[in-house]
Protein backbone atom coordinates (compact mmCIF):
# COMPACT_ATOMS: atom_id res chain seq x y z
CA UNK A 1 0.00 0.00 0.00
CA UNK A 2 0.94 3.67 -0.54
CA UNK A 3 1.61 6.54 1.80
CA UNK A 4 -2.25 7.47 2.18
CA UNK A 5 -3.45 10.66 1.06
CA UNK A 6 -4.09 13.24 3.92
CA UNK A 7 -6.35 15.34 2.03
CA UNK A 8 -8.57 12.71 0.80
CA UNK A 9 -8.60 11.64 4.53
CA UNK A 10 -9.33 14.86 5.16
CA UNK A 11 -12.45 15.20 2.78
CA UNK A 12 -13.96 11.60 4.07
CA UNK A 13 -13.89 12.76 7.90
CA UNK A 14 -15.31 16.02 6.98
CA UNK A 15 -18.33 14.89 5.02
CA UNK A 16 -19.52 11.23 6.51
CA UNK A 17 -22.57 11.35 6.64
CA UNK A 18 -22.85 11.79 2.51
CA UNK A 19 -20.29 8.93 2.65
CA UNK A 20 -23.13 7.31 4.06
CA UNK A 21 -25.66 8.26 1.56
CA UNK A 22 -23.16 7.13 -1.25
CA UNK A 23 -23.14 3.83 0.58
CA UNK A 24 -27.02 3.69 0.24
CA UNK A 25 -27.94 5.12 3.70
CA UNK A 26 -30.05 8.24 2.27
CA UNK A 27 -31.80 9.31 5.37
CA UNK A 28 -28.43 10.16 6.68
CA UNK A 29 -28.37 14.20 7.20
CA UNK A 30 -25.26 16.46 7.43
CA UNK A 31 -26.37 18.50 10.22
CA UNK A 32 -27.60 15.87 12.75
CA UNK A 33 -25.69 12.31 12.10
CA UNK A 34 -22.74 14.19 10.37
CA UNK A 35 -21.86 16.07 13.66
CA UNK A 36 -21.92 12.30 15.35
CA UNK A 37 -19.73 10.50 13.06
CA UNK A 38 -17.36 13.71 13.15
CA UNK A 39 -17.26 12.97 16.65
CA UNK A 40 -17.00 9.62 16.72
CA UNK A 41 -13.98 10.14 13.54
CA UNK A 42 -12.32 12.96 14.86
CA UNK A 43 -13.21 13.46 18.68
CA UNK A 44 -10.33 12.74 21.46
CA UNK A 45 -12.36 11.73 24.52
CA UNK A 46 -15.22 9.59 25.00
CA UNK A 47 -18.06 9.86 24.27
CA UNK A 48 -22.08 9.05 25.41
CA UNK A 49 -25.12 9.43 22.68
CA UNK A 50 -28.15 8.26 23.49
CA UNK A 51 -30.57 9.07 20.80
CA UNK A 52 -34.23 7.43 20.31
CA UNK A 53 -35.39 4.23 18.21
CA UNK A 54 -35.53 4.82 14.24
CA UNK A 55 -32.83 7.71 14.60
CA UNK A 56 -29.73 6.01 12.55
CA UNK A 57 -27.45 5.75 15.58
CA UNK A 58 -26.11 1.88 14.80
CA UNK A 59 -25.78 3.27 11.29
CA UNK A 60 -23.63 5.83 11.96
CA UNK A 61 -21.83 3.10 14.45
CA UNK A 62 -21.25 0.90 11.33
CA UNK A 63 -20.04 3.83 9.35
CA UNK A 64 -18.05 5.23 11.73
CA UNK A 65 -16.02 2.00 12.60
CA UNK A 66 -15.71 0.76 8.56
CA UNK A 67 -14.39 4.50 8.04
CA UNK A 68 -12.21 3.78 10.95
CA UNK A 69 -10.96 0.56 9.73
CA UNK A 70 -9.68 2.08 6.44
CA UNK A 71 -8.43 5.54 7.38
CA UNK A 72 -6.80 4.63 11.08
CA UNK A 73 -5.44 0.98 10.23
CA UNK A 74 -2.83 1.62 13.09
CA UNK A 75 -6.20 1.27 15.65
CA UNK A 76 -7.65 -1.88 16.97
CA UNK A 77 -11.46 -1.95 17.94
CA UNK A 78 -13.48 -3.64 20.59
CA UNK A 79 -17.61 -3.88 19.89
CA UNK A 80 -20.07 -4.77 22.12
CA UNK A 81 -23.60 -4.96 22.16
CA UNK A 82 -25.96 -7.11 24.36
CA UNK A 83 -25.64 -10.64 22.72
CA UNK A 84 -23.73 -11.97 20.35
CA UNK A 85 -26.82 -11.88 17.89
CA UNK A 86 -26.91 -8.35 18.04
CA UNK A 87 -23.43 -7.68 17.40
CA UNK A 88 -23.10 -9.94 14.39
CA UNK A 89 -25.76 -8.00 12.38
CA UNK A 90 -23.47 -4.94 13.05
CA UNK A 91 -20.27 -6.63 11.98
CA UNK A 92 -22.41 -7.66 9.03
CA UNK A 93 -23.52 -4.17 8.07
CA UNK A 94 -19.84 -2.55 8.99
CA UNK A 95 -18.85 -5.27 6.51
CA UNK A 96 -21.55 -4.57 3.72
CA UNK A 97 -19.96 -1.00 3.84
CA UNK A 98 -16.07 -1.57 3.28
CA UNK A 99 -17.08 -3.76 0.05
CA UNK A 100 -19.58 -1.29 -1.00
CA UNK A 101 -18.51 0.26 -4.41
CA UNK A 102 -18.66 4.04 -3.40
CA UNK A 103 -16.66 3.15 -0.32
CA UNK A 104 -13.85 0.95 -2.27
CA UNK A 105 -13.68 4.24 -4.90
CA UNK A 106 -13.25 6.47 -1.97
CA UNK A 107 -10.67 4.52 0.19
CA UNK A 108 -8.78 4.33 -3.43
CA UNK A 109 -8.19 8.20 -3.45
CA UNK A 110 -6.64 7.66 0.04
CA UNK A 111 -4.26 4.92 -0.53
CA UNK A 112 -3.92 4.39 -4.08
CA UNK A 113 -5.82 1.10 -4.35
CA UNK A 114 -8.91 -0.15 -2.92
CA UNK A 115 -8.88 -1.16 0.98
CA UNK A 116 -10.20 -4.43 0.91
CA UNK A 117 -11.46 -7.11 3.90
CA UNK A 118 -8.48 -9.74 4.04
CA UNK A 119 -10.43 -11.17 6.73
CA UNK A 120 -14.57 -11.08 7.75
CA UNK A 121 -15.95 -13.80 10.39
CA UNK A 122 -19.29 -13.10 12.22
CA UNK A 123 -17.10 -11.40 14.60
CA UNK A 124 -13.75 -10.11 13.45
CA UNK A 125 -12.54 -8.29 10.51
CA UNK A 126 -9.49 -7.49 9.38
CA UNK A 127 -8.61 -4.94 6.29
CA UNK A 128 -6.05 -5.27 3.78
CA UNK A 129 -4.63 -1.63 5.30
CA UNK A 130 -4.08 -3.11 9.00
CA UNK A 131 -0.68 -2.05 10.45
CA UNK A 132 -1.00 -3.29 14.27
CA UNK A 133 1.65 -5.93 15.09
CA UNK A 134 -0.21 -7.33 18.33
CA UNK A 135 -1.83 -10.34 16.52
CA UNK A 136 -5.53 -9.64 17.35
CA UNK A 137 -8.11 -8.44 15.05
CA UNK A 138 -8.34 -4.80 13.71
CA UNK A 139 -12.28 -5.02 14.74
CA UNK A 140 -13.72 -7.55 17.35
CA UNK A 141 -17.35 -8.03 17.98
CA UNK A 142 -18.75 -9.78 21.33
CA UNK A 143 -21.83 -9.65 23.62
CA UNK A 144 -21.54 -8.55 26.78
CA UNK A 145 -21.56 -12.17 27.59
CA UNK A 146 -18.18 -13.23 26.38
CA UNK A 147 -15.20 -13.16 28.54
CA UNK A 148 -12.60 -9.91 28.05
CA UNK A 149 -9.98 -11.74 29.74
CA UNK A 150 -6.69 -10.42 27.84
CA UNK A 151 -8.28 -8.73 25.12
CA UNK A 152 -7.47 -4.94 24.63
CA UNK A 153 -8.29 -2.27 22.18
CA UNK A 154 -7.69 1.47 21.17
CA UNK A 155 -10.89 2.28 20.47
CA UNK A 156 -14.25 0.44 22.26
CA UNK A 157 -17.74 0.71 21.15
CA UNK A 158 -20.47 0.14 22.83
CA UNK A 159 -24.03 0.13 21.60
CA UNK A 160 -27.41 -1.07 23.33
CA UNK A 161 -25.42 -3.02 25.85
CA UNK A 162 -28.47 -1.88 28.26
CA UNK A 163 -32.02 -3.12 26.96
CA UNK A 164 -35.45 -4.01 28.20
CA UNK A 165 -34.02 -6.52 30.58
CA UNK A 166 -32.05 -4.24 32.36
CA UNK A 167 -35.00 -2.20 33.59
CA UNK A 168 -36.98 -5.50 34.07
CA UNK A 169 -34.13 -7.25 36.31
CA UNK A 170 -31.90 -5.67 39.09
CA UNK A 171 -29.28 -8.71 38.86
CA UNK A 172 -28.93 -7.88 34.30
CA UNK A 173 -28.14 -4.18 35.50
CA UNK A 174 -25.48 -4.96 37.96
CA UNK A 175 -24.01 -7.32 35.62
CA UNK A 176 -24.32 -4.99 32.65
CA UNK A 177 -22.85 -2.33 35.06
CA UNK A 178 -19.68 -4.98 36.43
CA UNK A 179 -18.87 -5.27 32.53
CA UNK A 180 -18.67 -1.69 31.59
CA UNK A 181 -16.62 -0.91 34.31
CA UNK A 182 -14.33 -3.89 33.64
CA UNK A 183 -14.27 -1.72 29.49
CA UNK A 184 -11.83 0.85 31.34
CA UNK A 185 -8.98 -1.97 32.10
CA UNK A 186 -9.21 -3.63 28.02
CA UNK A 187 -8.63 0.03 26.86
CA UNK A 188 -4.81 0.94 25.51
CA UNK A 189 -3.51 3.78 27.09
CA UNK A 190 -4.54 6.51 25.38
CA UNK A 191 -7.52 4.88 24.48
CA UNK A 192 -10.81 6.03 23.87
CA UNK A 193 -14.83 4.46 23.95
CA UNK A 194 -17.86 5.42 22.53
CA UNK A 195 -21.33 4.33 24.09
CA UNK A 196 -24.43 5.12 22.25
CA UNK A 197 -27.77 3.43 23.24
CA UNK A 198 -31.36 4.18 25.08
CA UNK A 199 -31.46 4.59 28.98
CA UNK A 200 -34.01 2.12 30.69
CA UNK A 201 -33.58 2.39 34.36
CA UNK A 202 -32.12 5.17 36.79
CA UNK A 203 -29.60 3.30 38.19
CA UNK A 204 -28.66 1.05 34.40
CA UNK A 205 -24.96 1.28 33.33
CA UNK A 206 -25.92 4.32 31.12
CA UNK A 207 -25.61 6.29 34.32
CA UNK A 208 -21.50 5.31 35.01
CA UNK A 209 -21.18 6.72 31.28
CA UNK A 210 -19.67 9.93 30.63
CA UNK A 211 -22.53 13.22 30.55
CA UNK A 212 -24.68 11.87 27.68
CA UNK A 213 -25.77 14.18 24.39
CA UNK A 214 -29.47 13.32 23.97
CA UNK A 215 -31.06 13.38 20.88
CA UNK A 216 -35.31 12.61 21.87
CA UNK A 217 -37.89 12.32 19.03
CA UNK A 218 -38.77 15.29 19.34
CA UNK A 219 -35.22 17.02 18.58
CA UNK A 220 -34.53 15.16 15.26
CA UNK A 221 -37.28 15.96 13.07
CA UNK A 222 -37.08 12.38 12.01
CA UNK A 223 -40.21 11.25 12.76
CA UNK A 224 -43.82 13.04 11.91
CA UNK A 225 -46.07 13.82 13.93
CA UNK A 226 -48.74 11.74 13.15
CA UNK A 227 -46.23 8.64 13.10
CA UNK A 228 -45.57 9.46 16.84
CA UNK A 229 -49.16 9.72 17.72
CA UNK A 230 -49.38 5.45 16.30
CA UNK A 231 -46.02 4.31 18.24
CA UNK A 232 -47.18 6.33 21.26
CA UNK A 233 -50.63 4.66 20.97
CA UNK A 234 -48.56 1.07 19.97
CA UNK A 235 -47.08 1.04 23.13
CA UNK A 236 -47.18 1.30 27.21
CA UNK A 237 -46.65 5.11 28.13
CA UNK A 238 -42.95 3.80 30.02
CA UNK A 239 -41.97 2.25 27.14
CA UNK A 240 -42.16 4.90 24.50
CA UNK A 241 -40.90 7.14 27.00
CA UNK A 242 -37.95 4.99 27.42
CA UNK A 243 -37.33 4.56 23.61
CA UNK A 244 -38.54 7.78 22.16
CA UNK A 245 -38.46 10.59 24.51
CA UNK A 246 -35.35 9.11 26.56
CA UNK A 247 -36.65 9.68 30.32
CA UNK A 248 -37.64 6.84 32.88
CA UNK A 249 -41.64 7.01 33.74
CA UNK A 250 -43.51 4.62 35.88
CA UNK A 251 -46.72 3.74 34.38
CA UNK A 252 -49.10 5.01 37.27
CA UNK A 253 -47.16 8.78 37.01
CA UNK A 254 -48.06 8.78 33.22
CA UNK A 255 -50.69 11.73 32.73
CA UNK A 256 -50.35 12.20 29.32
CA UNK A 257 -50.08 9.65 27.16
CA UNK A 258 -51.28 10.41 23.85
CA UNK A 259 -49.37 12.54 21.29
CA UNK A 260 -52.07 15.38 19.64
CA UNK A 261 -52.46 16.30 16.26
CA UNK A 262 -51.07 18.89 14.60
CA UNK A 263 -52.73 21.77 12.18
CA UNK A 264 -51.08 24.10 10.19
CA UNK A 265 -54.04 26.74 10.40
CA UNK A 266 -53.19 29.39 12.50
CA UNK A 267 -56.13 30.80 12.24
CA UNK A 268 -58.26 28.36 14.93
CA UNK A 269 -56.40 30.39 17.74
CA UNK A 270 -57.53 33.79 16.58
CA UNK A 271 -59.63 35.90 19.20
CA UNK A 272 -57.82 32.97 21.79
CA UNK A 273 -56.18 33.95 25.26
CA UNK A 274 -52.63 33.31 25.84
CA UNK A 275 -50.94 32.49 29.54
CA UNK A 276 -47.22 33.09 30.82
CA UNK A 277 -45.63 30.64 33.59
CA UNK A 278 -42.96 33.57 34.17
CA UNK A 279 -39.48 32.61 35.02
CA UNK A 280 -37.32 34.55 37.27
CA UNK A 281 -33.99 32.99 37.23
CA UNK A 282 -32.38 30.57 39.05
CA UNK A 283 -33.46 27.35 36.47
CA UNK A 284 -36.76 28.25 35.94
CA UNK A 285 -38.27 28.39 32.28
CA UNK A 286 -40.71 30.93 30.76
CA UNK A 287 -43.50 28.82 29.32
CA UNK A 288 -46.07 30.67 27.30
CA UNK A 289 -49.71 29.15 26.06
CA UNK A 290 -51.75 30.04 23.34
CA UNK A 291 -55.28 28.19 22.93
CA UNK A 292 -58.79 28.57 22.45
CA UNK A 293 -61.98 26.13 22.88
CA UNK A 294 -63.39 25.80 19.08
CA UNK A 295 -66.40 22.58 19.93
CA UNK A 296 -65.32 19.98 21.79
CA UNK A 297 -61.65 20.76 20.48
CA UNK A 298 -58.92 22.45 22.27
CA UNK A 299 -56.16 24.24 20.48
CA UNK A 300 -52.56 24.98 21.85
CA UNK A 301 -49.47 26.78 20.86
CA UNK A 302 -46.64 26.70 22.71
CA UNK A 303 -42.95 28.09 23.49
CA UNK A 304 -40.87 27.47 26.15
CA UNK A 305 -37.56 29.64 27.41
CA UNK A 306 -34.94 28.81 29.50
CA UNK A 307 -34.62 32.67 30.62
CA UNK A 308 -35.87 35.06 32.71
CA UNK A 309 -39.27 36.59 31.73
CA UNK A 310 -38.06 40.02 31.25
CA UNK A 311 -35.54 38.62 28.29
CA UNK A 312 -38.80 37.17 27.00
CA UNK A 313 -41.42 39.55 27.33
CA UNK A 314 -40.97 41.62 23.73
CA UNK A 315 -41.07 38.43 21.95
CA UNK A 316 -43.99 36.96 23.48
CA UNK A 317 -45.76 40.11 22.89
CA UNK A 318 -44.76 39.29 19.64
CA UNK A 319 -46.25 35.64 19.25
CA UNK A 320 -49.77 36.42 21.08
CA UNK A 321 -49.94 39.55 18.59
CA UNK A 322 -49.23 37.31 15.49
CA UNK A 323 -51.53 34.33 16.76
CA UNK A 324 -54.43 37.05 17.94
CA UNK A 325 -54.41 35.76 21.20
CA UNK A 326 -55.11 38.10 24.42
CA UNK A 327 -55.23 38.87 27.18
CA UNK A 328 -51.91 37.28 28.48
CA UNK A 329 -52.82 35.90 31.85
CA UNK A 330 -50.30 35.87 34.15
CA UNK A 331 -50.66 34.85 38.12
CA UNK A 332 -49.39 37.43 40.96
CA UNK A 333 -48.65 35.47 43.47
CA UNK A 334 -44.99 36.02 43.05
CA UNK A 335 -44.30 39.75 41.55
CA UNK A 336 -46.78 41.08 43.44
CA UNK A 337 -48.03 42.71 39.63
CA UNK A 338 -44.64 43.62 38.37
CA UNK A 339 -44.71 41.42 35.13
CA UNK A 340 -48.50 42.80 35.14
CA UNK A 341 -47.06 46.29 35.35
CA UNK A 342 -43.92 45.80 32.60
CA UNK A 343 -46.35 43.80 30.26
CA UNK A 344 -48.57 46.85 29.84
CA UNK A 345 -45.58 49.30 29.89
CA UNK A 346 -44.71 47.13 26.73
CA UNK A 347 -48.00 47.50 25.08
CA UNK A 348 -49.06 44.45 25.86
CA UNK A 349 -52.83 43.63 26.88
CA UNK A 350 -52.09 41.80 30.60
CA UNK A 351 -54.96 39.84 32.76
CA UNK A 352 -53.21 39.28 36.26
CA UNK A 353 -54.63 36.86 38.51
CA UNK A 354 -54.09 35.48 41.98
CA UNK A 355 -53.23 31.82 41.96
CA UNK A 356 -55.01 29.89 45.07
CA UNK A 357 -55.29 26.21 43.88
CA UNK A 358 -52.17 23.63 43.62
CA UNK A 359 -50.65 23.54 41.12
CA UNK A 360 -50.52 19.09 40.64
CA UNK A 361 -54.51 19.03 41.12
CA UNK A 362 -54.70 21.81 38.55
CA UNK A 363 -52.66 20.00 36.11
CA UNK A 364 -53.71 16.63 36.43
CA UNK A 365 -57.43 18.01 36.32
CA UNK A 366 -58.00 21.01 33.69
CA UNK A 367 -55.27 19.60 31.13
CA UNK A 368 -55.48 16.10 31.59
CA UNK A 369 -59.16 15.84 31.11
CA UNK A 370 -58.88 17.77 28.08
CA UNK A 371 -55.70 16.65 26.38
CA UNK A 372 -57.68 13.58 24.41
CA UNK A 373 -59.03 16.85 22.82
CA UNK A 374 -55.94 18.39 21.75
CA UNK A 375 -55.42 19.75 18.53
CA UNK A 376 -51.53 21.36 18.53
CA UNK A 377 -50.82 24.26 15.96
CA UNK A 378 -47.44 23.86 14.03
CA UNK A 379 -44.64 25.86 15.57
CA UNK A 380 -45.35 24.53 18.78
CA UNK A 381 -41.64 24.51 20.46
CA UNK A 382 -40.79 20.83 21.14
CA UNK A 383 -39.39 21.65 24.54
CA UNK A 384 -42.61 22.99 25.71
CA UNK A 385 -44.35 19.98 24.60
CA UNK A 386 -41.57 17.00 25.84
CA UNK A 387 -41.98 18.77 29.34
CA UNK A 388 -45.80 18.15 29.36
CA UNK A 389 -45.81 14.74 28.00
CA UNK A 390 -42.83 14.24 30.78
CA UNK A 391 -45.10 15.37 33.70
CA UNK A 392 -45.00 13.82 36.56
CA UNK A 393 -45.25 14.65 40.31
CA UNK A 394 -41.64 14.27 40.40
CA UNK A 395 -40.86 16.21 37.55
CA UNK A 396 -37.77 18.86 37.56
CA UNK A 397 -39.35 21.29 35.24
CA UNK A 398 -43.29 21.83 34.87
CA UNK A 399 -43.62 25.81 33.75
CA UNK A 400 -45.62 24.33 30.04
CA UNK A 401 -48.13 21.97 31.91
CA UNK A 402 -48.89 24.30 34.39
CA UNK A 403 -49.23 27.32 32.01
CA UNK A 404 -51.23 24.84 29.44
CA UNK A 405 -53.52 24.06 33.01
CA UNK A 406 -53.87 27.54 34.04
CA UNK A 407 -55.04 28.51 30.59
CA UNK A 408 -57.73 25.72 29.95
CA UNK A 409 -58.55 26.90 33.41
CA UNK A 410 -59.11 30.36 32.21
CA UNK A 411 -61.23 28.86 29.19
CA UNK A 412 -63.40 27.74 30.69
CA UNK A 413 -64.44 29.47 34.30
CA UNK A 414 -62.98 32.98 33.86
CA UNK A 415 -64.25 35.89 31.94
CA UNK A 416 -62.59 36.55 28.76
CA UNK A 417 -61.86 40.46 29.71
Amino acid sequence: MQQRNRDAITFLAAHPAAVGRLCGFTRLTDALHGDWLRQMLLGETDMTLLAHRGSYKTTCLSLAMALTLALQPEKTLLFLRKTDTDVREVIAQTAAILRHPALRELTARVWGEPVTLARATEDTLVTSVYTAARGAPQLRGQGIGGSLTGKHADLILTDDIVNLTDRLSSAERQRTRTVYQELQNIRNRGGRMINMGTPWHPEDAISLMPAPQRFDCYSTGLIAPEELRALRASMSPSLFAANYELRHIAEADALFALMPPFTEDTDCLRDGIAHVDAGYGGGEGTALTCGRFDGERLYLYGRLWRAHVNDCLEEIGDVCERLLCGPLWMETNGDRGYLAREARRRGIAAHPYAERMNKHIKISTYLRAWWPRVTLVAGTDPAWLREILGYTPQAEHDDAPDSAASLVRALRIEPKI
